[in-house]
């Protein structure tokens, strides 16, 4: 198996809520969008944190947003798409055009990660699925959750690929700990 995907998958099987147990969780379609989202945003998270300062205002070419400006974009989004499922008006942070050192972009992302998990804790798998209007659909407030968590794996990937144009290995490429070992091994 790819080294990435096994890394992945030995994430996603702590998360709680997504752990197989013995009685499922109240509302297992919502806990189970609630671990993956948590597992995209940490990523996220953690490469905000592992960049050096001196290079969140890398581009890798004129047109593209700068790395700090990525960091800030998926914290906008995360405000705009959770509030819209929340039913509450968007914060409006404006990270992205607002923000530029490191330390006001990492707090940033974090309390955006930290207002989505609010949003998760709200919800119920009945509760998720009433409609909501995201531009011109309808779409299901689990689903524009949904949608959310794509959107932050995507920009994920292109702070992979800034990381690795800076020499930094990425969060997800970094080694998984070691299982621990019962005690006769």
């Amino acid at each position: 198996m790819h080294k990435n995907l096994k890394v992945v998958l030995a994430g996603l099987m702590t998360l709680p809520g997504l752990v197989a147990a013995q009685q499922a969780p109240a509302n297992p379609i919502t806990a189970s969008e609630k671990g993956l989202y948590s597992f995209i945003a940490g990523t996220v998270v953690a490469a905000a944190v592992k960049m050096p300062e001196s290079n969140y205002d890398f581009k890798p070419t004129p047109e593209v947003r700068s790395f700090g400006q990525l960091v800030g974009h998926v914290a906008d989004a995360n405000y705009m798409f959770c509030s819209q499922a929340a039913g509450e008006a968007n914060p409006g942070k404006n990270v992205e055009k607002t923000l530029t050192t490191k330390a006001d972009l990492v707090a940033a992302i974090k309390d955006a990660v930290v207002y989505c998990n609010k949003v998760f804790d709200g919800m119920t798998d009945a509760s998720g699925t009433q409609l909501t209007k995201f531009r011109s659909f309808q779409l299901a407030k689990l689903t524009l959750l949904s949608l959310n968590t794509a959107h932050t794996d995507e920009h994920y990937g292109n702070i992979v690929t800034y990381m690795r144009l800076k020499g930094i290995v990425p969060p997800t490429s970094e080694s998984a700990p070691a299982p621990a070992k019962s005690g006769g091994e």
